[in-house]
């Protein structure tokens, strides 16, 4: 273990310069403390300014079976920070003339359904495909990760048996595992080499990222890989591992320093040139005109009032952050291989010691407000999007409108008719009771309006039965037990169903939103889960 380096009192950025300089880190070293320990799995760092590597180091351990340390040279998955390389083949393959990022996506992948709506390739990039995502629609059918082997191929499959997309292409952001893994497979057709070989060839080793490869085979042995684990040391730890071969929507191996060498080309470009990175860095504007905050493979953004450029990343036990903070020539980067750690607030504390802020602005909006118990009341409900069916119960507890299903979130009342969610959303809501709405205004533009539902006690005869789709290859099966309903999947998976509003039911799977016909029969349902949006299935 580190002892503290002694400083003169000075201010924290002060301090993270002159620690850096002497190539210490005490501040870093405190922030992963809880990791720097043989019996836990951890996280590795790095960071770097002016293309200079200011400190890379490691905590906790790599394999816990054999007692093997990280190091700042541990190969971790990177999780979604892979989707930046995808994006970034892509436009080299674009300013190779071999593709354009406008092209119909049709044009190199044929299976794609006709929507009858072009989706482009510039769509898979930022997320505004409407295409569903490939892991919640495996997971209806229960073939999410860890149940089989996954590979690209598998994306193809379920995007082919498609009959509708969320929305029309480019005039939403819905994030999809879907595009990424199609991006790949384009890469991988219009260059004719895999997208490891093409990748190696163009990127990494030019960058000299030798520790960086994608794994495109789960079976391979990778020297020098940390195990990935959930699991916490009260309880115990589990190996959990990325049992899939899919590549392009994540998949890559690589460590801290090749990440800090990647970031770099950003700020000194050597491959792809000024226009490769402005071309990554631009944000998309949807057909309604509103510029999201999404690029290609990146988030363009501010953290404390500070240009960011970052993506966050997870899967099986892996979680990833890697940032750069262009104005300061800064890059971060974290790797962890335990499930429940946060390494967007670890990068964050990291951010904190070797970034320069603007001054506290002033706080922005009106002061909270302390309200009655009938001013609350006015609002308890269930509100719904139509469009995702994602319901917002809000309830009273302690003085205070509360989620239901998330009652340690934050709700501050403003005004009577007003009230903050959490740091970055508003709720305005109006009406009165039965049709009572609330106008939800997030921090980056975008508005979605909620309306009042209301539950009837449910026949429940009428929803049993037995349910199939053309789009996914299950059959449920909705049963009566006792005196309320179980959803089945074959094989025998006994799901509880909850009634959120009339006709629709919250159940492990999604959300199910039952249809009928004129004579209010029973005919189907649509299955809503964030990135999917009415997946069908009809009563046989």
């Amino acid at each position: 273990m580190r002892r503290p380096l002694r400083l003169p009192s000075l201010g924290t950025a002060a301090i993270a310069f002159a620690s850096v300089c002497l190539g210490q880190q005490p501040g870093i070293d405190r922030v992963f403390a809880q990791y720097d320990r043989a019996d836990s799995p951890g996280c590795a760092v790095g960071a770097g300014r002016n293309g200079k590597v200011l400190y890379t180091h490691g905590y906790g351990s790599a394999n816990l079976e054999y007692d093997v340390p990280i190091t700042a040279g541990s190969i971790f998955e990177s999780g979604s920070v892979a989707k930046q390389f995808t994006a970034a083949a892509i436009v080299l393959l674009a300013e190779e003339g071999r593709l354009s990022l406008n092209d119909d996506i049709r044009r190199y992948v044929p299976e794609v359904p006709d929507f009858g709506d072009t989706i482009r390739i510039r769509h898979l990039l930022t997320h505004t495909s409407g295409l569903r995502d490939q892991w919640e629609l495996l997971a209806i059918e229960g073939r999410g990760p860890g149940t089989q082997v996954h590979s690209p191929a598998t994306t193809i499959d379920l995007v082919r048996h498609q009959k509708s997309l969320n929305f029309p292409p480019g005039t939403e952001y819905s994030y999809s595992n879907t595009g990424y893994a199609l991006l790949g497979v384009i890469v991988q057709r219009v260059s004719g080499q895999t997208l490891d070989t093409f990748t190696q060839t163009k990127l990494f080793k030019p960058l000299g990222m030798s520790h960086t490869r994608w794994r495109d085979d789960f079976t391979a042995v990778v020297k020098g890989r940390a195990t990935a684990y959930s699991g916490t040391a009260e309880r115990g730890f589990h190996t959990d591992m990325s049992f899939t071969n899919m590549i392009g929507n994540g998949g890559l191996l690589t460590t801290v320093g090749d990440l800090l060498r990647w970031n770099e080309n950003f700020f000194n470009p050597t491959i792809g040139g000024r226009s490769f990175v402005d071309t990554m860095q631009t944000r998309m504007v949807l057909r309604g005109g509103r510029r999201i905050t999404y690029a290609l493979g990146l988030t363009v953004g501010a953290y404390d009032g500070v240009a960011e450029v970052s993506h966050s990343g997870a899967t099986a036990g892996y979680r990833t952050f890697l940032a750069r903070y262009p104005d300061q020539q800064l890059s971060i980067a974290v790797l962890c291989n335990l499930g429940s750690a946060n390494p967007v607030a670890l990068g964050h504390q990291v951010a904190d010691l070797l970034i320069t802020k603007p001054a506290a602005a002033a706080q922005s909006g009106a002061p909270a407000a302390t309200l009655t118990k009938a001013q609350l009341e006015r609002w308890v409900g269930t509100y719904l999007d139509r469009r995702t069916d994602n319901a917002l119960r809000l309830t009273i507890s302690d003085a205070n409108l509360v989620d239901a299903d998330a009652p340690r979130r934050a709700i501050r009342a403003i005004a009577p008719e007003e009230f903050r969610l959490g740091e970055n959303t508003e709720l305005r809501f109006k009406g009165t009771s039965p049709s009572r709405a609330a106008l939800v205004v997030r921090a980056d533009g975008d508005t979605t309006t909620l309306v009042e539902v209301s539950a009837k006690p449910p026949r429940l005869a009428d929803y049993v039965g037995h349910y199939s789709s053309e789009e996914l290859d299950v059959k449920l099966e909705v049963a009566m037990k006792d005196d309320y309903l179980v959803l089945r999947r074959r094989p025998a998976d006994e799901m509880a169903m909850r009634q959120v509003y009339d006709d629709d039911f919250a159940t492990p799977i999604g959300s199910l939103r039952f249809s009928r016909d004129a004579s209010g029969r029973i005919t189907g349902l649509g299955v809503f889960n964030g990135r999917i949006r009415d997946v069908r299935f009809r009563k046989d």
